[in-house]
């Protein structure tokens, strides 16, 4: 097992901080980075998730003392096993202009772990050019053992819906429950340990510019995501020699080899570039005290931005607990149309713009440019409501949105848990009465 933090799983908070961490004293360089001798024999390996040359405030790497280079391994060769894993350019169907909503995921009847519960609903961009995103739902009911994945095609956004997990990063063990998200980044390796039972949730895998956090503009210093409630894990490192099978993927397929030993051998590291977690409950959600629903933006936890100010190649937007105080105002999302593509999900609770059919575990696809917003119930419930202050709480939905397009997967499109009803929501409402003296036009 990995040796753990002590105590209790410690943490170094801060997002993108430089940070410095050893499980054993004296394993961490100082004054330099790679060192003719490190200490105890251990290797140093620069980890860099950016080019070598990006701007200092955008280059992101990190400084690696392990037990064993990861050099060190045997050749790759295709995975055989059947995975529902897929990656852009999303090309197995034309990308559909429908409103598309799935069931929750069930949880698997056979022992499948968090790699082998990995499927693929949808995505856009290509990873060979670095746009655009996949995005997955995983449902597993066993640890991996022996066993550990990687992605070289982008960093992994989790988000818990059911169940805890524990994950054990070749930089430290992070425990996620629902209502936290982690970040993997693109080729760390790591285990997913379930800690409670069964575990459900949703993976986005950015192939973009790395996520970051969005920029306050006149909201001002503080707001929204706070820095400071960003955790990446201490240095935890395991002394195992036995098999453990490595699983990668690459361009959207998956490779396969098997070291001797663990991977999870780095004994110290700095730099500023590391696992993270997050919080959800500690977002500092600003809205308005006047009038009108705000954009959902406005509740954007991180960005990945494209080469176009302002337009992300992905967003991932949360729709927390909240006061809902606007005067004269109808208060759940407006209908709109919109040139971004919303991925949205659920994680706990009740949608306010959905009265029904939007569960937890389940997931839905508005892409650009196509009439959305609340449902018959919803909106009648909405304009007939006394506009008093209003706690929404007991809920907690989200959404990647991205400026491409969404295509669903062949399975995503084919499978039973796609609601063939889903546009019956907005049937019904009542036609406007105008006057009888408007003329006819």
């Amino acid at each position: 097992m990995v040796q753990p933090p002590s105590p209790s799983e410690r943490v170094l908070p801060g997002f993108g901080n430089l940070h410095s961490t050893e499980a054993v004293a004296g394993a961490l360089p100082i004054g330099r980075n790679s060192p003719q001798r490190v200490a105890h024999g251990l290797y140093a390996e620069q980890f860099s998730a950016t080019a070598f040359t990006a701007p200092r405030n955008e280059n992101y790497r990190s400084w690696l003392y392990r037990m064993r280079p990861t050099a060190a391994h045997a050749r790759f060769q295709p995975h055989q096993q059947e995975s529902l894993l897929r990656s852009g350019p999303f090309a197995e169907r034309a990308p559909s202009p429908n409103r598309l909503r799935w069931n929750p995921l069930p949880l698997p009847g056979e022992p499948v772990d968090f790699v082998d519960g990995l499927v693929t609903y949808a995505g856009n961009g290509d990873v060979a050019t670095g746009v655009g995103c996949g995005i997955h739902l995983y449902a597993a009911n066993r640890s991996m053992v022996d066993r550990a994945f990687f992605s070289a095609d982008g960093e992994l956004l989790i988000v818990p819906q059911a169940g805890s997990l524990r994950l054990v990063t070749e930089m430290g063990v992070l425990t996620v429950a629902p209502l936290q998200i982690a970040l993997v980044p693109r080729g760390i390796r790591f285990r997913v340990e379930l800690v409670d039972g069964p575990v459900r949730g949703y993976v986005c895998e950015n192939y973009g510019s790395l996520f970051r956090l969005p920029d306050l503009g006149p909201i001002g210093s503080n707001g929204l995501a706070n820095p400071r409630d960003f955790e990446a894990p201490v240095a935890a490192f395991e002394d195992v020699e036995r098999p453990c099978e490595i699983v990668q993927k690459f361009q959207g397929r998956l490779w396969t080899t098997t070291l001797p030993h663990s991977p999870f051998d780095v004994v110290a590291w700095h730099g500023n570039v590391a696992p993270y977690r997050y919080d959800l409950s500690r977002f500092n959600t600003i809205n308005t005290v006047s009038y009108d629903h705000p954009d959902p933006s406005i509740f954007t936890v991180l960005t990945s931005p494209s080469d176009t100010p302002g337009t992300a190649n992905l967003d991932f937007v949360i729709f927390p607990p909240r006061w809902m105080v606007a005067e004269d105002t109808f208060r759940p999302p407006w209908f709109h149309r919109n040139v971004m593509s919303e991925f949205m999900a659920l994680i706990h609770g009740e949608y306010d713009a959905k009265a029904g059919g939007f569960a937890p575990g389940g997931a839905s696809l508005h892409n650009c440019m196509s009439g959305h917003g609340p449902d018959v119930a919803s909106h009648d419930k909405a304009v007939a409501a006394t506009l008093a202050p209003v706690r929404i709480d007991g809920t907690m939905a989200f959404m990647f949105e991205s400026r491409y397009p969404i295509a669903a997967t062949a399975w995503a499109m084919d499978t039973d848990l796609l609601q063939d009803d889903y546009d019956d929501c907005w049937t019904g409402f009542r036609k406007a009465q105008l006057p009888a003296t408007h003329g006819d036009s």
